[in-house]
């Protein structure tokens, strides 16, 4: 068979674009329809003013509050914040561990991974700033609710992660450390604990990157951090101190991306 030109495979190809056209013309009728249940009544003036006072604010912190470190200064709540994500996440990271190897198919049987993993989807199902209503109900408002909403939401995420590396596990490097005649708890510290360990790191640092935004936003629901701060300034038109608080909030993200990827990147690609 003679090979045809590229030329003639081209005008031999499919023809596609019936189906390109239904994709595109769905599309669009879901945007129109998604579009009909947001109504824009536009900018009032007073949310303009309120922009305004909002900048005006980032412009001319005030000082007091942002270079005060007493218990009720920028600094100490910015503390207090990455202290509720850090502590999350950590607590979160530990309890995901053996929920995700009861959600790995080639460990254990299926229907204890399909248990495990409704366990997970259920837990990540609920959003987080449900969780922080619930915790504040029953430990009361303070930073305890916002660790415990923190290490809960990350159970989910961080046991789904897991799963995926401990499924990807190289059985080759574990038949090899069996034929040497290493024993269990060898074949776990030499086959299984370094093919895991930087994938695990890496994802406790990425689930700690997003912990520490969740954080800022339960403190605006009374769950610690510096959310109340914020929330009580805007709505007493406080607009200066509201914004040493939003100056503190990016200065921290920056600092915390900053660090996060380096740390990302040197346990994912050794540099």
């Amino acid at each position: 068979m003679i090979p045809k030109t590229p030329e003639e495979q081209l005008l031999n190809a499919p023809k596609t674009w019936p189906i390109k056209l239904a994709v595109a013309l769905i599309f669009v009728g879901v945007m129109a329809w998604s579009s009909s249940a947001t109504q824009a009544a536009g900018a009032q003036r007073a949310g303009i003013d309120i922009a305004i006072n909002v900048l005006t604010g980032i412009i001319r912190p005030d000082l007091d509050l942002l270079l005060n470190f007493t218990r009720h200064g920028v600094p100490y709540l910015l503390l207090e914040t990455i202290a509720i994500a850090y502590l999350g996440t950590l607590v979160g990271a530990i309890i995901a561990i053996p929920l995700a190897f009861l959600s790995a198919t080639n460990i254990v049987p299926k229907f204890i991974v399909a248990l495990a993993r409704g366990i997970a989807i259920a837990i990540r199902t609920i959003p987080v700033m449900i969780y922080a209503l619930m915790f504040i109900r029953v430990v009361g408002l303070g930073p305890f609710a916002g660790l415990l909403t923190i290490s809960l939401t990350s159970v989910g995420m961080v046991t789904k992660m897991y799963t995926e590396y401990i499924e990807d596990l190289d059985k080759g490097i574990l038949e090899a450390l069996d034929a040497m005649g290493c024993t269990f708890f060898q074949k776990i510290r030499y086959g299984v604990i370094p093919q895991l360990l930087p994938d695990f790191l890496s994802t406790i640092v990425y689930r700690f990157d997003m912990n520490l935004r969740d954080a800022t936003v339960l403190g605006i629901v009374g769950a610690g951090g510096i959310g109340p701060p914020l929330i009580f300034a805007m709505n007493s038109h406080r607009w200066n101190e509201a914004g040493a608080v939003l100056i503190g909030l990016v200065v921290l993200i920056m600092v915390v991306e900053l660090f996060s990827g380096r740390v990302r990147r040197k346990l994912t690609r050794g540099y």
